[in-house]
């Protein structure tokens, strides 16, 4: 499709703007961290680097790191096993209620997260509460997982769904097992969507802060809900600028490499070709 000079004009003009609307907020935030200030102002009058060495020594950062940590690590690895072995039964076989199981499983991320809060909280209460299994990071990580299945089967399918069956065909054809078919074949294709959908989902389980709240027990605190916690406080809005801007950094390379993975090989007969 050709666009004239003034349509690209435009386009160009209003790509710019939803730019400006979405990232000049985080660069105010990044300025910020380095804002002497106390208070938030803007613009800065001076810059000090010392609102990243008082995040950085903070033990209620540092437990809440660690906390979103392995809350975060917890819910990948749930998500990567429920969530690809979902994404294999929907794509390679043909049952009743295929179509159903693809809408329920993509349904939790759609939902209100306080929806899903307040069933999961009602849930524990009336399962494993009763069982033994108090509120705390187990429950966080369940909490967590329903929506992070979403993104790696999304991921998975996708990539499923591209490859076809094809070279699994063509290597059982051969005399290749299930297994050999698997690693050699499937496993290869697959490789990158996992680890694509495994960056996705530890990242929407660190942000997580509505699910958190209703299904984190006591002591139980990530870090977006000590930032939540300490947004008002005195003299914390310095620092809890800097963890924001330090953590706008530090995702910025996983969500680059989750997108560029999801795209996976350009050509579908280099699956078989990786080594």
């Amino acid at each position: 499709m050709t666009f004239s000079n003034r349509t690209r004009w435009f386009l160009s003009v209003v790509t710019m703007l939803i730019l400006v609307y979405v990232y000049f907020p985080l660069l105010v935030v990044l300025v910020n961290s380095f804002n002497s200030s106390k208070v938030f102002s803007w613009p800065p009058t001076s810059f000090t680097t010392d609102w990243w060495v008082k995040a950085a020594t903070n033990d209620g950062v540092r437990a809440a790191v660690l906390t979103s940590v392995k809350a975060g690590l917890g819910a990948t690895f749930i998500a990567l096993l429920l969530g690809s072995m979902i994404a294999f039964a929907v794509s390679r076989y043909d049952f009743f209620g295929r179509e159903s199981v693809s809408f329920l499983v993509i349904l939790p991320i759609a939902l209100p997260g306080i929806i899903t809060g307040i069933a999961l909280n009602s849930a524990f209460r009336s399962v494993l509460v009763p069982l033994g299994v108090s509120f705390g990071l187990i429950t966080v990580v369940i909490g967590h997982a329903t929506f992070c299945i979403v993104v790696v089967f999304n991921n998975v399918l996708a990539r499923l769904r591209r490859t076809g069956t094809s070279l699994e065909e063509a290597a059982m054809d051969l005399g290749a097992g299930p297994f050999q078919t698997f690693r050699d074949i499937t496993f290869p294709a697959v490789r990158s969507a996992l680890v694509a959908g495994a960056l996705l989902a530890f990242a929407l389980s660190f942000d997580e802060i509505v699910v958190t709240t209703f299904t984190a027990g006591p002591g139980i605190e990530t870090l977006p809900q000590w930032i939540f916690n300490n947004l008002f406080r005195p003299n914390q809005g310095p620092i809890i600028n800097a963890v924001a801007a330090a953590l706008l950094i530090a995702f910025i390379a996983p969500v680059y490499l989750a997108m560029r993975m999801s795209d996976g090989p350009s050509r579908v007969a280099q699956v078989g070709a990786e080594p």
